[in-house]
This record gives C-alpha cells, structure tokens and sequence, in this order.
C-alpha cells in the first residue's frame, strides 16, 4: 500500500524552510479516529503535509471502532506532519497523531518534545476523547480542546466542557478543521494559553 501526500493548494508544496531558521518548536493533533487531525494538518500547513494514510481493509473489521465514521475509507497508520513558518527564525512542525486505539501506542512517543497539543474532537463520539486527555494529563502537556464542527445536533459548549469532565483552565473552542483560517485560530488558542501559563508560572516565582 502506498502512503498517500494531501493535496493543498498549488504554490505551497514547495516552499522552502527559511535558511535563516535557528529555532523550532512541536505541536500535537490528536484525537479520536476521523475526528478530521489530517485535514488540519492539511489545512494549515505551508507545505505539502506527509500523510500515512493508508486504504482501510476487510482486516480491521471488528478491530476498528468505525461507528460515525461509515463513509471513511483511509486511516492514518504512523502520523501527518506538516510545518509552519512563525518567523524568519522560529518553525512550528506539526505531528497529526494516528486515532485508532491500535496505533495509540505512538502517541507517547509524539508527544515527547512538544510544546503543546491540540485535542480535536467530534461531539458525536465524545468518549473518543477521554484518552487524548487522559494521556496529555498524564504527560503534563499543555493542551486546548477543539470542536471540529460536523452535521448534526449543535450542543452548547459548556456542555461540550460538562460532557468531556473538562477543567475551566483548558481552552475549548470550535473549529472547521477544513478551512485554513479556523485551524490557525486553533493554533493561536494554544499559543495564547501556553503564555498565559508561563506568564502564571512567573507570577509565582
């Protein structure tokens, strides 16, 4: 089977890393299976993402958890990666994580290194996002929580919040993982809490 490349928009696929580049930082998308981690990547990055995307088959019948997800014909199997210039100096890489619970053993291993992470999430499946948390908790890496926005019913956020047992001090904000503009928001929601925490930390000391 062949990993298959995202298509983005013509012109960014080969933009090169800025050759005065000193500086990089790692953030994590991570969630439950198609909850839409490599659109984002996709969306967001500047250059063409890697995708290990593979074909799904008759095999992870009865293994892979495709309930909401009936029409997905490809999983990620290992990660996306995708890269952002801040500066002429600082590079954000961005590492999609695999949602299946049988690749969730990577997930330890992406997260060492990162500055933050983003949780995405669908309210259909809700309980596919306690073990991201869970595990981001557990690393003590700093994390929003973002609603990819799909059809269906519109629940307020608080009860999103209420629903994923979430504390008042993670961000939660809504996405379209699709659209560039709301991935960055995303990003920037992380960003700013990453500040606000190193600003508290300060206070502190």
């Amino acid at each position: 089977m062949d990993s298959r490349i995202s298509e983005i928009p013509a012109g960014q696929d080969r933009t090169p890393l800025p050759g005065t580049a000193t500086d990089a930082v790692k953030i994590v998308i991570v969630g439950g299976f198609g909850v839409g981690k490599t659109t984002m990547v996709s969306s967001v990055s500047e250059i063409r993402p890697l995708s290990t995307e593979e074909t799904m088959t008759q095999a992870g019948i009865g293994i892979d958890n495709t309930s909401g997800v009936a029409g997905k014909t490809t999983t990620t199997v290992a990660f996306d990666f995708g890269r952002i210039s801040l500066s002429g100096e600082l590079v954000l890489y961005l590492f999609g994580a695999p949602g299946q619970e049988r690749f969730w053993f990577l997930w330890d291993r992406l997260f060492a290194g990162a500055l933050g992470a983003v949780v995405l999430m669908d309210t259909r499946r809700v309980v596919d996002s306690w073990y991201a948390i869970d595990r981001l908790e557990h690393h003590g890496t700093p994390f929003v929580v973002a609603r990819n926005n799909f059809p269906g019913p519109v629940h307020s956020l608080g009860a999103v919040r209420d629903a994923l047992t979430l504390s008042e001090d993670v961000p939660l904000v809504d996405c379209d993982a699709r659209d560039r503009e709301s991935s960055k928001q995303v990003l920037i929601a992380l960003v700013d809490h990453l500040h606000a925490l190193s600003s508290a930390r300060e206070t502190r000391s």
